[in-house]
């Protein structure tokens, strides 16, 4: 009873409360952020990771654009359940070129982490221009709009720039071929040396099956990426974190 007594003086003299809940949360961010002034890295590096493609960067902003971000989250949580229905759970690292990440805070649809390689781009165009035809069940409004809506690279080199600037590793070398990569992603008879020396992994073809560089290829191009980077099969965690 006497610690209850105490606390209703808290609980009446906003003052004391204001200042007690100041220090609880000094404490607490304390506790959280100081360990990792003493880390070498907060995240684990992890082999096979890379920036995004120009092409693929630009599906990443229309896929924010659209708001796909907000019934499709893109973080498996470590939980038995979660890896038997959408496969590894996800590393930090994998999150590291993402600002903002896409981890995403409810699921009307499926986690999209592991999605890449999983459907063929044929479903996916199916799947943009009426979701039901696929997935019966699906309440995802239609995209097919994308298809029509052609994009130049005109601004491509700034937004490099931009993402350089938060810490991306874009160096001059990919700059200076932004435009060239990201018209080159969707010609599989073209030069793409250059492409794959600079994103290693990258897939090269016609994500939409029309002529042109489309918003349909570049948010495709951007979802056969997720989740394909990381060779899962020879990924061992640092123990020592």
């Amino acid at each position: 009873m006497a610690i209850l007594d105490k606390h209703a003086i808290l609980e009446k003299n906003v003052t004391l409360l204001a200042i007690f809940a100041f220090l609880v949360v000094t404490v607490g961010g304390i506790v959280q952020i100081a360990p990792l002034f003493w880390l070498e890295n907060t995240i684990e590096d992890v082999e096979g990771m890379r920036p995004y493609s120009p092409l693929e960067l630009t599906g990443r902003d229309i896929y924010i654009r659209e708001g796909c971000y907000v019934c499709h989250s893109q973080m498996i949580r470590p939980m038995r359940d979660e890896v038997e229905r959408y496969g590894h759970y996800s590393l930090a690292a994998e999150s590291k070129y993402d600002h903002p990440f896409q981890w995403g805070s409810k699921r009307t649809g499926p986690d999209l982490a592991r999605v890449g390689g999983r459907y063929s781009d044929d479903w996916h165009v199916d799947h943009l221009r009426n979701p039901q035809s696929v997935v019966p069940e699906s309440v995802m409004p239609k995209y097919g709009f994308l298809e029509n809506r052609m994009i130049e690279p005109a601004h491509i080199e700034d937004l490099l720039k931009t993402h350089r600037l938060v810490g991306v590793p874009y160096n001059d070398e990919m700059i200076e071929n932004a435009k060239a990569d990201f018209a080159g992603q969707i010609d599989p008879d073209g030069d793409t040396d250059g492409l794959l020396s600079r994103y290693p992994n990258a897939q090269v073809r016609n994500f939409d099956g029309q002529p042109g560089v489309s918003e349909a290829d570049a948010l495709i191009a951007y979802l056969q990426m997720l989740g394909t980077l990381v060779d899962f099969s020879t990924f061992t965690p640092d123990a020592s974190r």
